[in-house]
């Protein structure tokens, strides 16, 4: 998929290698939605990928003396869902990254590179878009801030140059009198794009409205305001007949498409009906239902390397790498992703391939200490890095308390989506010793069982953590 793979020590050495390649390279900073695009020959012309993922400090979320949240270029959804620093004030981008795919995937993907990718359907840009927030630009030509309003040309499409990369996003901080939420419709619960989704950030003084943002997306080319609806609302009374009168505006302005996953009327109506319901949950203080304080995120504190571990180009050199343990080098390989390494190059086949876009899960391995579709990760990522694969779970004979009550719950089927879920129960018990049902069920969303044993899935990791428990 790609000649030539790096993995650099530093911004500026990504800038140079920007500089010099351009229109062939591209960052990779989670490559969720990267890989998928080179695998279905969107990105042609790229062969040269600068693996950013391994530079420290990036992914930080602070708050500046002016109120102004900073997210680094590596700052992941679960990063965002899970900071009290968005839940707090920036909540709506809180919600939006907790709805992104599932666990493993917001391990990986990062909130730039879903800006980046552009897609209308892209559930972070809304609330972004909603709460004003500026991308910062950087070349080796200097660097530039940008309005996000104004970074998107079209679907796809946006004013980020060839050789620079985007390396901060900025946020204001909701004020106190402000409240705000994200409504994401979609095909199903997780692991679905959205076939509408809106934000809504209203600025009240007792039961009145003196300002509306509300931004809608799948809707249109890019992420639009729904404009008079916003007018309209401005020094209203917040109420049910304000409400429906505001989400009928909101509907006009929407201009979506018939595709397969639904047409342009029922996309339409749907923008009424969730600008609706996001507007009635802030008059009622609801907004915040549904949404768990602590998401689960598949994911440990992850292992610390030294830099000089993560450097490398491939394929000039090895890909080394420790896997349940051992020290392995790879002298091949560096054109694939994690999981056709693992089988095809490493042997271990328990790792296994459902549908190779990170919908199923049954390719999920840990990669230093966190849970990942192996599917979305390219090869070279493990150089430096330490991995576990089901066939690591185990201690000697003794198989993990997860393992051991899947044979006891009869928890296996056709088996073919069995380790991927042995990985996700075993990093669950991890973060989590004692989780309740919803949280087994957080857990597992990016797990797909064909052949819908999910019952016992969920009795038997019950049942390892009790075990666990003793």
């Amino acid at each position: 998929m790609w000649h030539e793979y790096i993995n650099v020590a530093s911004i500026e050495e990504a800038l140079k290698f920007l500089e010099t390649y351009k229109e062939r390279a591209r960052i990779v900073s989670g490559a969720t939605d990267l890989l998928l695009e080179l695998e279905r020959g969107a990105r042609r012309g790229v062969d040269v990928l600068i693996d950013t993922t391994r530079l420290p400090n990036l992914n930080q979320i602070t708050l500046d003396a002016e109120q102004t949240i900073h997210l680094g270029p590596l700052t992941t959804h679960n990063d965002c869902a899970a900071s009290k620093l968005i839940q707090s004030k920036a909540y709506p981008l809180a919600r939006a990254a907790w709805e992104v795919g599932a666990p493993q995937i917001r391990n990986r993907g990062t909130i730039a590179g879903n800006l980046i990718t552009a897609s209308p359907a892209n559930d972070t840009i809304t609330p972004l878009m909603a709460l004003g927030a500026n991308v910062t630009l950087a070349s080796t030509r200097g660097r530039r801030i940008v309005p996000l309003k104004e970074f998107y040309t079209g679907v796809r499409k946006t004013v980020l140059q060839a050789d620079e990369m985007l390396v901060e996003i900025s946020v204001p901080a909701l004020k106190k009198t402000q409240r705000g939420t994200f409504i994401k419709l979609a095909l199903r619960r997780a692991q679905a794009i959205s076939l509408v989704n809106v934000a809504v950030i209203l600025d009240l003084k007792a039961d009145t409205v003196q300002s509306a943002v509300i931004t809608l997306g799948a809707v249109a080319p890019t992420i639009i305001h729904a404009e008079a609806a916003e007018e309209f609302l401005a020094r209203k009374k917040l109420n049910p007949k304000n409400i429906a009168q505001a989400a009928e505006l909101a509907l006009q302005a929407a201009a979506p498409i018939d595709d397969v996953r639904a047409s342009a009327a029922y996309r339409k109506e749907m923008t009424r009906v969730i600008t609706a319901r996001a507007l009635t949950s802030l008059m009622e203080k609801t907004q915040r239902k549904g949404m768990p304080k602590a998401p689960i995120q598949l994911s440990a504190r992850p292992v610390a390397h030294a830099e000089s571990a993560s450097a490398g180009q491939f394929p000039a050199s090895p890909i080394e790498t420790i896997i349940n343990g051992v020290k392995t080098a790879f002298a091949s390989g560096h054109d694939k992703t994690l999981l056709r390494l693992l089988r095809e190059e490493g042997a271990l086949t328990g790792t296994k391939e459902g549908c190779a876009e990170g919908e199923c899960g049954a390719c999920t391995v840990f990669l230093d200490g966190q849970a990942v579709m192996s599917c979305l990760v390219p090869a070279p990522r493990a150089h430096g890095a330490e991995i576990v694969t089901v066939e690591g779970l185990a201690d000697g004979e003794k198989l993990h308390p997860v393992q051991a009550a899947f044979i006891q719950h009869n928890a296996v089927q056709c088996g073919y989506c069995t380790p991927g879920f042995l990985m996700s129960g075993a990093k669950l018990l991890e973060e989590s010793p004692t989780p309740n049902k919803n949280e087994i069920e957080q857990a597992l969303t990016g797990n797909l069982c064909r052949c819908t044993g999910y019952y016992k899935i969920i009795k038997a990791i019950q049942s390892a953590s009790q075990t666990e428990a003793r």
